[in-house]
């Protein structure tokens, strides 16, 4: 099991403005010494991005040349992301029928500029893309509807397909990786149709790229009564693109609890997808005995569905070093136990390398929040933190250490119950 590295790149738009990661953290400016860092921890293959949006706004290449030559120079091989959290640039959106078409073009230019890239994630995590901007209404086009996110799931997985072919038409050899979130839905006994739901339209993406979408897949009826023609659905039959790894992301806040007893919350926290929806939607860990499914769960699942090699693509706590050491040593060793229980697991990756911006807020407004990761950036400059101490002995030996202390961490502490008479 390899150790993978990942440079938090999402470029996500809200109203008219766009949130660039690479832009708060430096990264544009400070690219050679950060990648130089982060080849020093052992690191071989990392996560990053040749934004479709910057590409457009720039009209040029200049940045891409540069930095993809310098990671040839220190043999780090890229997994190449088109969009990150991103609808495009201002003339197109999750759910322009023209959206798929653009960034393939775009996917084929980047093949026949770098032919030897091998590995691509045109975009990524596309479920909870579309659930931001089409369902919750957080991220452009900022609707709120059922049809709207079915929409940019459909637009998203046909545009991931005909990235692949254009690139694949460059360089055959071309894998795709494939990211989602990995949060796992639990409900009380009164929603549980609900829940079902919901853990069907998880897999949707993955569903439509196999051709496993079917009349007889669950979600087949579903998709047709919420205004998605039936000839866009059996389009992926004809042209099923499996992922070569599917990759998960996977955090503490990932996994989700569906409850109906709104008097046992605040009044703002009701809702659900729509807004409208009789119900809270919160953390699992913060009401849920057993807490989170835990990343060998997902991986398993997903192996034992699909039969496709599987990753942990972003592993990454907004904490102080000892905690995100233990969540590191957490998914490090439940990888490695699903791959002893037979699934394929082919790598951990190490997610923000250099830190993120304002998830806090869900990268809605820039409200200065920084969480660091294995380099901390002040002032402009990167620091080296005690994580990338423990990154470093990861990667070269694939084995964990102890964690700091034997505290039980946050995640896993009774404390972390917050609406004591919510549980299940």
């Amino acid at each position: 099991m390899q150790v993978w590295g990942g440079i938090e790149c999402t470029l996500n738009r809200v109203h008219d403005r766009y949130f660039d990661q690479h832009s708060w953290s430096g990264h544009r400016e400070r690219f050679r010494g950060d990648l130089d860092r982060i080849a020093s921890l052992g690191i071989r293959t990392l996560r990053t991005a040749l934004h479709w949006e910057y590409r457009e706004s720039t009209g040029n290449w200049d940045f891409y040349d540069c930095m993809l030559d310098h990671m040839q120079r220190l043999r780090l091989d890229p997994i190449a992301g088109l969009t990150h959290h991103g609808s495009g640039p201002v003339t197109t959106s999750l759910i322009d029928p023209e959206f798929p078409q653009r960034i393939a073009r775009y996917a084929g230019q980047v093949a026949r500029r770098y032919p030897w890239i091998t590995r691509y994630t045109p975009i990524n995590e596309p479920h909870t893309t579309a659930r931001f901007s089409c369902l919750y209404g957080h991220w452009y086009p900022h609707h709120r509807s059922i049809p709207s996110y079915l929409c940019a799931v459909l637009n998203q997985a046909k545009a991931t397909a005909l990235s692949m072919q254009a690139i694949r038409r460059v360089q055959p050899a071309a894998q795709l990786i494939y990211t989602e979130d990995g949060g796992t839905t639990f409900s009380g006994p009164k929603l549980e149709s609900f829940r079902q739901e919901r853990e069907a339209r998880r897999w949707l993406g993955i569903d439509l790229l196999c051709g496993h979408v079917t009349p007889h897949h669950p979600l087949y009826d579903y998709l047709q009564q919420h205004g998605i023609a039936r000839s866009a659905i059996d389009w992926f039959q004809a042209n099923a693109c499996p992922p070569s790894v599917l990759g998960f992301n996977y955090y503490p806040t990932s996994d989700r609890f569906l409850d109906d007893r709104l008097d046992l919350y605040p009044d703002f926290m009701a809702g659900g997808d729509s807004g409208s929806e009789p119900l809270v939607d919160i953390e699992a860990l913060r009401v849920y005995p057993a807490g989170i499914a835990g990343v060998r769960r997902v991986l398993t699942e997903a192996w034992h569905r699909y039969g496709i090699p599987v990753a942990v693509t972003e592993a990454h706590l907004g904490a102080g070093p000892d905690d995100q050491i233990r969540w590191l040593t957490e998914i490090w060793n439940d990888a490695s136990a699903a791959r002893a229980a037979g699934a394929d697991v082919v790598a951990v990756t190490v997610w923000a390398l250099l830190g993120s911006w304002n998830w806090a807020n869900l990268c809605t407004h820039d409200c200065g929040h920084y969480e660091p990761g294995a380099f901390f950036i002040r002032n402009g400059e990167c620091h080296r933190t005690p994580l990338a101490d423990f990154v470093a002995k990861l990667a070269r030996s694939r084995q964990t250490a102890p964690a700091p202390d034997n505290a039980t961490p946050w995640w896993h502490h009774p404390d972390r119950i917050t609406f004591h008479g919510a549980q299940a």
